[in-house]
């Protein structure tokens, strides 16, 4: 006869099995949705080159940009009921030095957010009466596709842009860039995409206009009658 032990390891065995092969079936059933993510508008609004302390520990000054902009995209096709909370950045980038041999780019975050959708936000990172606001914002669903819509202008930069060699000033070729990571609560992690999968479209218009960084402003010398 089977001792307690064996029939406790068979039934916890036919449960994991089980739960197994439903996360399988609802990790699967995102593929069957559609997403569609569109950037409407992607162009900066301000464009600087310091020279100085990008940070507080930095040990020494040195060129560093921060670039201020404007967005206007509609990612609430990538929320759905197994949508746990997605990840939005934008990139500034620029071809590296030796770009034309190795086809590097350099790539800095310039901007983040974390949306989580209302089944996540006892996880948001924010104060109370934020917290209520959002909540209230949901109304009870359990899917809300407004907060996949963003508006933002002139948007204030979030991290500075700097470089190991020190130099930014006059850089060419610069792009700002959408990126986006959904966060479900059993599957994959899933990043934005150049081409389309099925059901899946790649991101469109997630791209801005290329754009120059400028020089940087020299302070202007004091007048010989200025007292």
């Amino acid at each position: 006869m089977y001792t307690s032990v064996v029939r406790l390891q068979n039934v916890f065995g036919f449960f994991t099995t089980v739960a197994f092969v439903v996360a399988a079936f609802i990790a699967a059933s995102d593929f069957l949705t559609e997403r569609a993510p569109i950037v409407r508008t992607l162009k900066t609004t301000g464009v600087q080159v310091v020279r100085g302390r990008p940070h507080y520990y930095s040990s020494k000054k040195e060129e560093y940009a921060v670039i201020n902009f404007s967005l206007d995209a509609d990612l609430s096709s990538l929320f759905t009921w197994n949508t746990k909370q997605v990840f939005v950045y934008v990139t500034a980038e620029w071809p590296a030095a030796d770009h034309a041999k190795t086809n590097a780019t350099n790539e800095a975050v310039i901007w983040d957010t974390i949306i989580t959708s209302p089944s996540a936000d006892h996880l948001a990172n924010i104060g109370p009466v934020a917290m209520k606001k959002l909540r209230k914002s949901a109304g009870g669903k359990s899917i809300d596709p407004n907060r996949g819509k963003i508006s933002l202008k002139n948007q204030r930069h979030k991290y500075k842009i700097t470089h190991p060699s020190g130099k930014l000033a006059m850089t060419d070729n610069v792009t700002l860039r959408l990126h986006y990571n959904v966060q479900p609560w059993v599957g994959l992690l899933t990043w934005d995409q150049d081409v389309d999968y099925g059901y899946w479209k790649a991101l469109k218009n997630g791209v801005s206009k290329r754009f120059k960084l400028p020089a940087i402003k020299e302070k202007k010398p004091a007048s010989a009658g200025t007292r």
